[in-house]
């Protein structure tokens, strides 16, 4: 079977630069990677024909023979300035290896954030983000305050000023890695990259490790903030301190702390977003009669309410813009009163004696009563029949 022209295999025009040749392989190699396409048989075959066609033309010599004799150009000896032994240019299967290592940076380079090449490493690490709960009161909630909380973190080394080093020594490039923080090594036609096992993946090594540190540049340490707490505020709610979290390793920036909040539940008062529910016990006669009652609000004042005569228990009344201010823009909430008619215990032969008279007297005055029961004498009558 004859082979392909080298440029279509790559999908590139003949005379492509060599940057563009590149990337033809680079997006061919992305496409037929058998790792990526276990259901097609002929990945593989086509992989390695994109590997041979990429070898021939990222050399100049090569592309430059190809150019003028096509694949004849590799069978029999011709144009052997600058080949192999033997005669020729060695183009036949191709270092699948070589090639592929080209473009490996390209294709994998973004793995862990970072690119490869001399100096690609990582100079210096960038310090853990860091959870703190925080649990303050519906009070603290409403109001907003600033809070003091103790945070147990890392912090610069003062010793060698987070360098690692005795007395703030410059680290030096691995020499494992040459300060790319990765090495290669071949695994049949793949290529693996690992983290650097002499600097950890740093692209840097200490050899005088400052003795306070041990050479992370980093130490442990409670820190005391100060923390704005905006009113409003919520469970869940997460107010983030960029570069308040952990040092980083060796100099590198720090991570962030994220507060999250927890709102105390309250005595008084139920939450439910910006509204706030009271259930506010009421006696018998005033339920009945109607009055007026005191009930507190969140902001330590007093709210009159008026309650209609004939209340019963879960009945609603609203002071509007008594709840909680808004954190994140709208109204301020309301709050919810709900009333719960008490019966009263304990009572005198007199007080026993006055609501029997007034029961006696009030058949006809309680229509929920007199509703529910002559629904179940329908019911029981409907039952016999």
């Amino acid at each position: 079977m004859a082979k392909r022209d080298y440029y279509e295999v790559l999908g590139v025009a003949k005379g492509a630069s060599a940057d563009e040749i590149k990337k033809g392989y680079r997006k061919k190699a992305k496409e037929l990677h058998p790792d990526r396409n276990a259901d097609n048989p002929k990945a593989e075959s086509q992989f390695k024909e994109a590997n041979e066609a990429y070898e021939v033309l990222k050399d100049a010599d090569k592309k430059a023979a190809y150019d003028r004799y096509g694949h004849a150009a590799f069978e029999g000896g011709m144009g052997g300035g600058g080949g192999r032994p033997g005669g020729g240019f060695g183009g036949g299967q191709g270092d699948f290896s070589s090639a592929f290592s080209d473009v490996f940076d390209d294709l994998f380079g973004d793995f862990m954030g970072q690119r490869g090449g001399q100096g690609g490493g990582r100079r210096a690490a960038r310090g853990a983000d860091l959870r703190y709960n925080l649990r303050v009161t519906l009070e603290e909630a409403f109001s907003g305050m600033q809070k003091s909380i103790n945070v147990p973190t890392s912090v610069q080394c003062d010793n060698c000023s987070g360098s690692g080093a005795e007395g703030g020594a410059e680290p030096t490039t691995c020499p494992t890695c040459s300060g790319m923080g990765k090495v290669r090594a071949q695994q049949g036609f793949f290529t693996v990259e690992r983290t650097c096992p002499t600097c950890s993946g740093m692209g840097q090594i200490v050899k005088n490790p400052c003795n306070v540190c041990r050479g992370a540049g980093r130490v442990e340490k409670e820190r005391s903030l100060n923390v704005n707490i905006p009113a409003g505020v919520e469970t869940g709610t997460r107010i983030r301190l960029g570069g308040e979290g952990e040092a980083g390793m060796r100099g590198g920036p720090s991570g962030d702390l994220y507060i999250f909040i927890e709102v105390a539940e309250h005595e008084l008062f139920d939450r439910d977003g910006p509204n706030l529910f009271c259930r506010v016990p009421v006696s018998m006669s005033t339920a009945a009669l109607g009055g007026n009652i005191e009930v507190p609000t969140i902001d330590g004042g007093r709210g009159r309410v008026s309650i209609p005569s004939g209340s019963q228990s879960g009945r609603q009344m609203r002071l509007r813009g008594k709840g909680m201010p808004p954190l994140r823009g709208g109204g301020v909430g309301d709050m919810i009163i709900e009333l719960a008619v008490e019966t009263p215990v304990n009572l005198t032969a007199r007080q026993k004696e006055l609501l029997q008279e007034f029961q006696d007297l009030s058949s006809e005055n309680n229509p929920e009563s007199s509703s529910f029961f002559s629904s179940v004498k329908s019911f029981w009558d409907s039952m016999k029949g």
